[in-house]
């Protein structure tokens, strides 16, 4: 039975990442202790990360609407709407498809995502003009997904054991006190060395994340804003940003009407949804 949740607006408190269409991973610890004696920076930032994890488990299933909003380095402007779906695995990353419904040029395009705690996550991309399915190899998951400034790999699940972590400092993020961790990733074909991101202390949500790529320069910030509270306990941003520091160009991902308990199964998530997807 489809669940067509309330949500409180607290955008003035912290919460953890998504999905996006970036969300952090599956379980590793719950209720950590981050004020231990003798900790760290690299177990801080662990526990951390696994903190965020572990607030964000339980969701289930949900479907979203989505804006995507594609700026060029001169300001000009070029919308697309999607719709989404979410399958939270046990033990696993999330299962993730996506269908771009307009503008006519990209009308039925869909992305199927398998997201996995460890190893290469299974990402599959339906184009309709070709009435094919074209495997997302792990050499080309650096590459922009669908031309815009978010990567093959920044949609899908961002599992805790994907990468390793350091505490940096505490800081204040427009008004928000926040942990700043540095993220490196394990997977050595990932585009970026490390990122750092901002974590609200309040409710563990993501603010911002800095991308380096691999030649250790800043290549891009994701922003999260307008945040709802979904359930009485999953945070979900109403938007996220990315802008590109080297193309000046930017992404906008505006999420409309979340709806969680929609009733999705396995079944909703194979090869053979993406060609009826619609």
């Amino acid at each position: 039975m489809e669940c067509r949740c309330t949500r409180r607006d607290t955008s003035q408190s912290p919460n953890p990442f998504w999905m996006g269409v970036v969300f952090w991973g599956l379980v590793m610890a719950v209720g950590v202790t981050l004020t231990a004696s003798g900790q760290t920076p690299e177990e801080k930032g662990l526990a951390i990360a696994t903190e965020a994890n572990a607030r964000d488990i339980g969701w289930g299933d949900m479907s979203a609407e989505l804006r995507m909003i594609l700026r060029n380095r001169n300001g000009d402007e070029n919308t697309r709407h999607m719709s989404t779906r979410a399958l939270e695995v046990a033990d696993d990353g999330d299962k993730t498809l996506v269908v771009f419904k307009e503008p006519r040029d990209v009308k039925g395009t869909a992305f199927l995502s398998f997201s996995h705690k460890t190893g290469d996550d299974d990402q599959w991309l339906y184009l309709p003009a070709l009435k094919r399915v074209k495997r997302i190899t792990s050499r080309n998951k650096s590459g922009p997904f669908m031309a815009s400034e978010f990567a093959y790999e920044d949609i899908s699940s961002q599992e805790v054991e994907k990468y390793t972590y350091k505490w940096l400092r505490d800081d204040e993020l427009d008004g928000v006190d926040c942990f700043v961790i540095e993220q490196y990733p394990v997977d050595k074909g990932s585009g970026y060395t490390r990122q750092v991101a901002w974590i609200g202390k309040a409710e563990y949500r993501p603010w911002k994340t800095d991308f380096y790529d691999r030649k250790e320069s800043l290549l891009k910030t994701l922003t999260y804003s307008g945040y709802q509270q979904y359930l009485d306990k999953f945070w979900r941003a109403d938007v996220m940003e990315m802008v590109s520091h080297q193309t000046k160009k930017g992404t906008r991902l505006e999420w409309l009407g979340y709806a969680f308990g929609v009733g999705l199964d396995e079944g909703d998530f194979n090869q053979n949804s993406l060609k009826r997807a619609r």
